[in-house]
């Protein structure tokens, strides 16, 4: 049997079972065969019943004495009490299932189950809320070679395939398979038999067998990734774009106007971009810089350049404050150059008209805002935005220069794999004369000290920030909300004017309070992470981050970057309850470093890759083992054998299979970055 073969030549299939693969999108036997398992049980001996409730989750086999409905309504729910037989003594504990009342058909007194899930205490019992189970039965044959006395493959459901059936099915599949008909497009591992992976990968001897046959498919999976980023980059290389950055006056004119000079980092990144610019191929660059490293000046020298060779500029940010602080602080500085800064969001167009630097939001990429001739794009936060919503803006101009910018560090071996197509500028260093930033984590702190010490810092002309996760109250997140919170504060400082800023105001009211409070007018603002990016008050000293255990590193990272912006001592305090140990680790990393990479890096560790740089990264989104991203020898190790193909197969005329792979991949690409 072979990958591409259809499911309805698999032993043992029925009709219900191929019906219920189509409806979910499984049609080949080589598509079932890669639905790996999302963990596994050791069913060679079970967990005793806990005598106690919390902890891991536990893996149980038992003897279900007694099931019930109970409860009525949106309250129903279905009770089965399990009894644990093993070594004498009889331990039971409840399990409960809310809302499914087709159970009782399917879970009966007398049943064998297998059980896994988390122990809570509820009135003095032990109870397992909406368990994973299955019921064995151990005469079958089937069950102790597949289902008990072993290492058991538990998959992700399929609707109308149970998992015995699934398991089933892909154990006699493996034991029918042909290896040549399993082969990968290209072998990145000789010594490792492709389907002894798949055979470890689902049903392996020892657990460590599971960890090397993954490691394999995402070795397997990184190479292609990898061969993806180096053909586009070769590709890139061959489109032939138009040159800037030749006259240079107004750059020269810039650099004069300044009242102190660039780092080191930025004059190095503005000499990367003007070697890119200089040449005809479209400059495809990332400026990578930590919070408050300057990255948006590096922006305005690019973009001088562009207008001085004739062309506009375009910059997108992903907020309509960012885009305002951007045109705020752009004309503060260029338009006594005789520069023409126009804006344009969801609701405002300013000075489009013959403006040669336009900033907006996601409205740039609508033809209400025109442009004669986008010679340079710069995007801000470009994460936030999605490979279709870049490539229709770089589609606005003709062949132009583009630069995106993230403040959101990213380690090596991630930059590596998600930027592999793009030159890559860092700014690690930061601009002199910035306040010092002190940090700490406080748990339950006294509101009282903590007014005391705001009301000092606002008594000596300081502003502050109060950030909380939510905007309001919420019965299932036990955090504290701004609009909530809000009237308390206002009651404090009496003296003071408190601003209130959520997403889900109104922008005309959002902007007006911001400009209060980046004006001076105002002097404590009650926010949510609504001013993460982009909010520059120099005069804002404190930042209050309440419930900081909700949020991730690299968020608190980009708050606490809000502050520390002028030449006064600023205090970064996050409040929380003390209650989780995983939580204070992660907050006294921030507490202990203002080094974004650092704070990048243990990120990485903490949440792994995936919830690090979400799946609207280009190239993650479609990656099955994120886990491995943290593997630098195995990125490399990819990366070396992808590198190593093209420079003997620059073409892969002799490997087929991969450059159809390749070119139904750029297909689906935005084929403006390819």
């Amino acid at each position: 049997m072979k990958a591409g073969d259809s499911l309805k030549n698999l032993p043992g299939i029925r009709n219900r079972e191929l019906e219920a693969f189509k409806v979910a999108g499984f049609l080949t036997v080589g598509e079932l065969i890669d639905w790996f398992p999302k963990r596994y049980e050791d069913r060679r001996r079970f967990d005793t019943f806990p005598a106690a409730a919390g902890g891991a989750p536990v893996c149980l086999r038992g003897l279900v004495i007694d099931t019930q409905r109970k409860g009525f309504g949106g309250k129903a729910f279905y009770e089965a009490i399990i009894e644990d037989h093993a070594g004498g003594g009889f331990s039971r504990l409840t399990c409960r299932w809310f809302n499914m009342p087709f159970l009782h058909k399917v879970l009966a007194t007398g049943q064998e189950v297998v059980l896994h899930g988390k122990p809570k205490d509820n009135a003095g019992r032990i109870v397992i809320d909406h368990p994973e189970f299955e019921i064995v039965n151990s005469d079958d044959p089937a069950a102790q070679r597949i289902h008990l006395e072993r290492i058991v493959p538990i998959y992700k459901n399929i609707s109308g395939i149970t998992q015995r059936q699934l398991r089933e099915l892909i154990f006699g599949l493996l034991d029918v398979a042909e290896p040549e008909g399993f082969l990968p497009l290209h072998d990145v591992d000789p010594t490792y038999p492709r389907l002894d992976a798949y055979r470890e990968v689902h049903f392996p001897e020892e657990l460590t067998q599971t960890e090397a046959a993954r490691r394999y498919f995402a070795k397997e999976e990184f190479f292609l990734q990898q061969l993806h980023v180096l053909w586009r980059r070769a590709r890139h290389a061959d489109l032939s774009g138009r040159v800037l950055g030749k006259k240079t006056a107004l750059l020269t004119e810039f650099y004069q106007s300044l009242p102190f000079d660039l780092t080191g980092a930025q004059k190095r990144s503005v000499k990367e971009i003007i070697a890119d610019m200089r040449v005809r191929r479209p400059m495809n660059r990332l400026l990578q810089g930590d919070v408050g490293s300057g990255k948006t000046f590096v922006a305005m020298c690019a973009m001088l350049l562009a207008v001085d060779s004739g062309c506009q500029a375009a910059l997108m940010a992903p907020t309509q404050i960012l885009a305002e602080q951007h045109h705020l602080t752009f004309s503060k500085w260029l338009e006594p150059l005789g520069m023409k800064i126009g804006l344009a969001t969801a609701d405002r167009r300013e000075e489009i008209e013959d403006a040669q630097i336009i900033i907006g939001t996601h409205a740039l990429l609508y033809d209400k805002v025109g442009f004669d001739d986008l010679g340079l794009i710069v995007i801000d936060e470009q994460h936030k935005f999605g490979v279709a919503q870049r490539g229709k803006l770089i589609r606005r101009g003709i062949m132009p220069d583009v630069l995106v910018m993230t403040a959101t560090p990213i380690p090596r071996t991630l930059t590596l794999t998600i930027y592999g197509d793009l030159d890559v500028s860092v700014l690690d260093e930061f601009p002199a004369g910035r306040g010092k930033i002190i940090s700490g984590v406080r748990m339950k702190p006294k509101v009282s000290e903590m007014t005391k010490f705001l009301k000092d810092q606002l008594e000596e002309g300081r502003q502050i920030y109060l950030v909380y996760p939510l905007v309001e109250e919420s019965e299932s997140i036990k955090a504290a909300s701004v609009t909530e919170e809000h009237p308390k504060w206002e009651k404090r400082f009496k003296h003071f004017e408190v601003g209130l800023l959520h997403g889900k105001m109104p922008a005309e009211e959002k902007e007006s309070v911001m400009t209060r409070f980046r004006d001076g007018k105002s002097e404590v603002l009650v926010s949510t992470t609504v001013i993460e990016v982009g909010v520059d008050v120099p005069n804002a000293n404190v930042m209050v981050i309440f419930n900081a255990e909700r949020f991730g590193l690299a968020q608190l990272h980009q708050l606490r970057g809000r502050i520390g912006r002028g030449e006064h001592k600023s205090y970064c305090v996050l409040v929380t309850d003390g209650k989780s140990t995983e939580a204070l680790e992660k907050l006294e990393i921030l507490a202990g470093t203002i080094d974004g990479f650092k704070i990048a890096e243990e990120d990485l560790r903490l949440r792994g890759p995936g919830e690090v740089l979400g799946t609207r990264q280009s190239g993650l989104g479609s990656l099955r083992f994120t886990e491995f991203l943290a593997d630098t020898s195995l990125i490399r190790e990819s990366r070396e054998i992808a590198d190593q193909l093209l420079r003997i197969d620059p073409l892969l005329t002799a490997h087929p299979a991969l450059l159809t792979w390749l070119n139904e991949v750029l297909e689906m690409d935005d084929p403006t970055r390819a």
